[in-house]
């Protein structure tokens, strides 16, 4: 027997029959907009009966280049459910990337937001938008660019019936696709299935993850373009709760009012969303009395920023994931006799990754292929698997080689365990320090060095050392007028205090920002590209043999 096919459907069906008059409200280009789940259902209904129309098939991808808004999120449930591929794109990533992206995964439609589509306009070159059928602009007006044919989305849904039957579709259909973000290369195609994408969402709901229930008021900032923003649209709409979309690039004003006028319990985003709104805070007069909990993910919470929200009275969820693991891994949720532990015990569990989610398996594994101990101090490889972890991407076998032992997925995060079996990422494989045979991890000592009052961001990258291989540099990230000398000394001897010589970076060199990728993280590769001869200089100025790891320290 096949039994029951685990899809997307029933979620669509619960979140209009069970909590038909629970809302979805939505910051957008045309001022706040608010409905409910029933009339979003209807929404969704007419969204297929003019795909169909438009000629998209069993199979065929639809690709959006759109922020969190109302239109946005219908289509999270109309593409899968006729039985099409919803892809988002990044619109943040070069224009490059971006044509390979839509060539590779040959999107037959492409839904753009109002504000994105001058530039999906700047990236559209012919042969690599071949594909191509229809342009769907996300509002009610045709701008004037070279997107051929374009229409606005209320002409193309706004005649349709508000009735479709879905067709029963295979678990293992794809039903999503998203693109890595290319920091090494051409960005790498990810499909998931009705299964995974199923699987994801159930897991996400449990208390052991982000706990949603239909209480909640959940508003993703983490875009719509980056992993289905971690999956919360599905397990909110699943649950029943109500939906806010912050829309086009919010600022810490737009999410703090947000919160005051929704009553938002649950968010997502990157540490600098909140860095950002700790900063409005602290000079605005914001009440977050609603807000319950914070999900951050995508670069490591300094400790420092976990502890000013539970001074506000909000708890942070640190988690982790990966595109190919659509995308949730671990969440750093307290045990239950941790509940009871002093702050600072506490404080220093939920700055960690955390723990597996459930339905995932993980071991790490050392250089020498052989698994770590769990003692919070050995390092290794950490490798996954389950339900909604790829084990292959979408026309790349070359990569399938590399990143895959069979059905794990070998991550390339450098990672300890700790005797609770709570996950720490102390580096990228490609950004963990040798120096003279030992690892020092540059994430460790970032997190450190922005735990500092006069430093608002700071990256910590290798470079090539005649002597020990490499040696760690700091870039940081002070306010203007700061007496650079003084604040360089004072985080030596911080670092001092803490580390031993031989971790304490050889130098600092004050920049005006870190580069990013295209999803918030710090880009160590264009760092070491961009300060490659400062870098060369700073460790001409440096004393390695004190710093060492073979020193008396």
């Amino acid at each position: 027997m096949t039994g029951y096919q685990q899809t997307l459907q029933p979620f669509l069906w619960r979140a209009e029959n069970i909590t038909p008059d629970r809302e979805i409200v939505a910051r957008t280009h045309e001022g706040t907009k608010r409905y409910t789940y029933d009339e979003y259902g209807d929404r969704v209904r007419q969204l297929a009966n003019a795909l169909e129309e438009a000629g998209v098939e069993t199979g065929d991808r639809v690709g959006t280049v759109c922020w969190n808004t109302d239109r946005h999120f219908e289509t999270y449930f109309s593409v899968p459910n006729t039985g099409a591929q919803l892809h988002t794109i990044n619109p943040l990533l070069p224009d490059g990337h971006v044509q390979h992206i839509v060539a590779d995964a040959e999107d037959k439609v492409i839904f753009v937001d109002p504000s994105l589509a001058e530039k999906l306009a700047s990236a559209y070159e012919p042969d690599a938008f071949e594909s191509v059928e229809q342009f769907v602009v996300m509002g009610s007006e045709v701008p004037d660019l070279p997107l051929e044919p374009i229409t606005d989305y209320e002409s193309f849904i706004g005649d349709q019936p508000t009735s479709y039957e879905f067709p029963e579709l295979d678990e293992e259909r794809p039903a999503g696709m998203c693109y890595t973000s290319g920091t090494t290369g051409m960005p790498k195609g990810v499909e998931y299935t009705h299964k995974m994408l199923h699987a994801h969402t159930m897991a996400t709901m449990t208390p052991q993850a982000l706990g949603i229930d239909d209480s909640d008021v959940v508003m993703p900032v983490v875009p719509m373009f980056h992993v289905n923003a971690w999956g919360m649209p599905f397990a909110s709409a699943a649950a029943g709760a109500k939906q806010v979309f912050p829309g086009p690039s919010p600022e810490p004003e737009d999410i703090a009012r947000l919160i005051e006028e929704e009553g938002v319990t649950l968010t997502a985003g990157v540490p600098t969303v909140w860095l950002g709104l700790l900063d409005y805070v602290a000079e605005n007069d914001v009440d977050l009395s609603s807000l319950e909990r914070i999900v951050i993910g995508g670069a490591a919470a300094p400790e420092a920023l976990i502890e000013q929200f539970d001074e506000l009275g909000v708890e942070v969820l640190h988690a982790w994931g990966m595109t190919e693991m659509s995308p949730i891994g671990t969440v750093s949720n307290l045990k239950h006799d941790l509940v009871d532990a002093p702050r600072a015990k506490q404080f220093n569990v939920k700055s960690k990754q955390g723990l597996i989610v459930p339905g995932l398996e993980f071991k790490v594994v050392g250089d020498d292929g052989t698994g770590i101990e769990w003692n919070g101090e050995a390092f290794g490889e950490l490798l996954v698997r389950g339900p909604w972890v790829t084990t292959e991407y979408f026309n790349r076998p070359d990569a399938n080689e590399e990143d895959f032992d069979g059905s794990w997925l070998r991550t390339g995060d450098i990672v300890t365990v700790d005797a609770d079996g709570y996950i720490e990422i102390v580096d990228r494989a490609d950004d963990v320090i040798k120096s003279g045979g030992e690892w020092i991890s540059s994430q460790e000592l970032e997190n450190a060095i922005m735990a500092h009052d006069d430093v608002s961001e700071a990256a910590v990258i290798g470079v090539p050392h005649e002597r020990w291989q490499e040696r760690p540099v700091a870039m940081v990230v002070a306010p203007e007028g700061t007496d650079r000398d003084g604040l360089s000394e004072g985080l030596r001897e911080m670092l001092l205090e803490e580390y031993p010589k031989w971790w304490v970076p050889d130098g600092f060199e004050f920049i005006d920002e870190i580069p990013k990728t295209a999803t918030g993280k710090f880009s160590k590769k264009d760092l070491r590209e961009l300060y490659e001869g400062e870098e060369s200089e700073l460790l001409d100025e440096a004393a390695p043999e004190e710093a060492a790891p073979d020193s008396e320290d």
